[in-house]
C-alpha cells in the first residue's frame, strides 16, 4: 500500500517520505479501514510514542497521523459493533502506525460509525480537534451553563470547536489570538475577542474555565484570571501555572465512540461547524503538510479521491 512514513525525528515533517509499505493484518478486536481521508496534527512529530511504541522500542520507520475516515474491510478475531463495508471515522493509537496511509489496523473501540451525509474529509476532520474541545470543557472542566470561558487558540482547529460547544452548552465565550483571527473566531461564535499581541488579557476578568493551548507566559498570566472554584485546562502538557483557588488539569485525548457520535451527530444537524483549512490528494501531502505560510485550521489528506 501506499504510505507516508517518517524515520528522521530532527527533521519533523520535512522529513516525510512517499512509501510502499505491507498491508497490516488484524490483530485481535482490530478492524481493519480503508481509508478515504486523514488528518494530521505537525506537533506529533515531537510525541515519543511517534518514534516509539509503548515498550519504548523504535518503530521506525513509523506512519505517522491519527484521525482517519473511511471503509471497513476486514474484522480481526472476537471484533464486534462494526461491520465489513461500514463507514467509520475516528481516532488511531498514538504507538501504532497511523492514517497517512491506504489502509490501518485499528482497534474497533476507536472508532465510531460516519454516517452517510458526512463527507470524508470532513469525518477525518474531527476526531483530534472534537474529541479534545468535548473531553476539555465537559469532562475535566466540567462546564455548566451561564460560565465563562477562555478559549486560547480559538480560530484553530480545537479552539473553533471549543467556542462551539461551550457555547451551545450555554457559556459565554471570550476567543483569543492574533489580530488576524479576530473574525474567524468571532464567526465560529466567540462573544468576544482579545488579541493576545495588542490587548490586556487581564481586561477580560475573571473566568470560571480557561481552555490553554498556548501554554507558558500566557498560561501563567491566565491562571490568574481564574474564579474561586475555576478549572485551567492544559493540552501543551504539565500544567506550570496553577490557579490560586481552583484547579489545573492537563490530558491526552482519548477516543470514544459515544463522544464521537455525539459530535458528528452536531455536524449533521448543523450545530458544529468544523474548521478545515486545507484539503490535500495524497500524491500532494507532504507539500501539504509543510505549508509555507501559516495554518490556521486542519489540514485533511484525500487518501482515495
Amino acid at each position: 500500500m501506499k504510505a507516508i512514513v517518517v524515520t528522521d525525528q530532527a527533521a519533523g515533517t520535512a522529513g516525510m517520505t512517499p512509501t510502499e509499505r505491507p498491508e497490516p493484518p488484524a490483530a485481535i478486536n482490530d478492524v481493519i479501514v480503508r481509508i478515504h481521508a486523514s488528518g494530521f496534527v505537525p506537533t506529533e512529530l515531537e510525541w515519543p510514542s511517534t518514534w516509539a511504541d509503548r515498550a519504548g522500542r523504535d518503530k521506525t520507520p513509523s506512519i505517522p497521523g491519527h484521525e482517519l475516515a473511511g471503509v471497513v474491510t476486514a474484522l480481526g478475531y472476537g471484533t464486534t459493533g462494526l461491520s465489513i463495508g461500514q463507514r467509520v471515522f475516528g481516532l488511531a493509537d498514538w504507538h501504532r502506525d497511523g492514517t497517512l496511509a491506504e489502509y490501518v489496523a485499528i482497534e474497533a473501540r476507536n472508532l465510531a460509525p460516519l454516517p452517510g451525509d458526512v463527507d470524508f474529509t470532513v469525518g477525518a476532520s474531527l476526531p483530534i480537534s472534537g474529541l479534545t474541545a468535548w473531553q476539555g470543557l465537559f469532562q475535566h472542566g466540567r462546564l455548566q451553563a451561564g460560565q465563562t470561558v477562555l478559549a486560547h487558540g480559538a480560530a484553530g482547529a480545537v479552539g473553533t470547536m471549543v467556542t462551539q460547544l461551550a457555547r451551545e452548552a450555554g457559556a459565554y465565550v471570550i476567543g483569543t489570538g492574533r489580530a488576524a483571527d479576530r473574525e474567524k473566531a468571532l464567526d465560529f461564535g466567540a462573544h468576544e475577542f482579545v488579541d493576545l499581541e495588542n490587548d490586556a488579557l487581564e481586561d477580560v476578568g475573571d473566568v470560571d474555565l480557561v481552555f490553554d493551548v498556548i501554554g507558558g507566559d500566557v498560561q501563567r498570566r491566565s491562571a490568574a484570571l481564574i474564579k474561586a472554584g475555576g478549572t485551567l485546562v492544559s493540552v501543551v502538557g504539565p500544567v506550570e501555572a496553577r490557579p490560586a483557588d481552583g484547579l489545573a488539569v492537563d490530558f491526552v485525548v482519548e477516543a470514544d465512540r459515544a463522544e464521537l457520535g455525539e459530535i458528528v451527530q452536531r455536524v449533521r444537524d448543523g450545530r458544529l461547524r468544523t474548521n478545515i483549512d486545507d484539503v490535500a490528494s495524497f500524491d500532494d501531502a507532504v507539500g501539504a503538510l509543510n505549508p509555507t505560510t501559516r495554518r490556521n485550521g486542519k489540514t485533511v489528506i484525500r487518501v482515495r479521491p
